[in-house]
């Protein structure tokens, strides 16, 4: 169980405290948003499972870009700085945010990054790499730009409808390994899409795989485009 939030417990936490702990994260959350926008930095929530491949995404996005965009990232976890240390060495300006227990990043977690880490300021994208979670992560605004989920084909098919809310407000899905397709007989693409239409209102999904890059040039063409300015801003 998360000790910040307690996981939607009410008997750990009640209602009244839960809408003030929200509150008072979508007030830090607008803070976060200036400093995006008075930067001219597009800031990414990027949300998925423990080994969904969100910093395989990242790394790959890196080795796509090259010199062409300036990228910068916090990466979230409970414990090392594994994650940040992936992204350093492929050139993105990376800092972990690691949280003990907490089972997601919130607004203040961000914030206080942002100011530990001046050169995010100086970035194109700035890229939020979540806690690994299918559920607390899409409670909280943290002044993002848009929200992205990655699943990969080996969590299976039918994760939008057990995890509805996390899918539902996404602006961009990115369904991650594809390269192993060939060795998931029971991993139906067209069921995975239909489920993923049932709980997201306009369905955005990419295929991908940061193995042997199918798709990165539409997940790169898609951060470029003004579409990727989500409805939060």
């Amino acid at each position: 169980m998360c000790e910040t939030c307690g996981c939607g417990d009410p008997e750990v936490v009640p209602v009244e405290v839960k809408e003030n702990i929200l509150r008072e994260n979508d007030h830090i959350a607008g803070h976060n948003r200036e400093h995006f926008q008075n930067h001219g930095v597009r800031a990414i929530n990027l949300m998925g499972s423990p080994g969904s491949g969100k910093t395989a995404l990242l790394e790959a996005t890196a080795r796509a870009v090259g010199d062409r965009f300036k990228l910068a990232a916090v990466s979230g976890d409970l414990a090392t700085e594994r994650d940040a240390d992936r992204l350093s060495a492929v050139g993105i300006k990376s800092r972990a945010i690691t949280t003990g227990t907490a089972c997601h990043l919130d607004a203040r977690l961000v914030h206080r990054a942002l100011h530990d880490m001046p050169e995010w300021g100086a970035s194109d994208y700035f890229f939020i790499e979540n806690v690994g979670n299918l559920v607390c992560p899409a409670i909280y605004d943290l002044g993002q730009d848009a929200c992205v989920v990655a699943i990969s084909v080996t969590e299976g098919d039918d994760k939008p409808l057990k995890y509805p809310v996390m899918f539902r407000d996404a602006d961009l899905v990115v369904l991650t390994k594809t390269d192993l397709l060939p060795y998931l007989p029971d991993f139906s693409v067209d069921r995975f899409e239909q489920a993923l239409a049932t709980v997201m209102p306009e369905p955005r999904c990419l295929h991908l795989s940061a193995t042997n890059g199918e798709g990165v040039a539409e997940w790169v063409d898609w951060l470029s485009r003004s579409e990727a300015v989500a409805r939060h801003s």
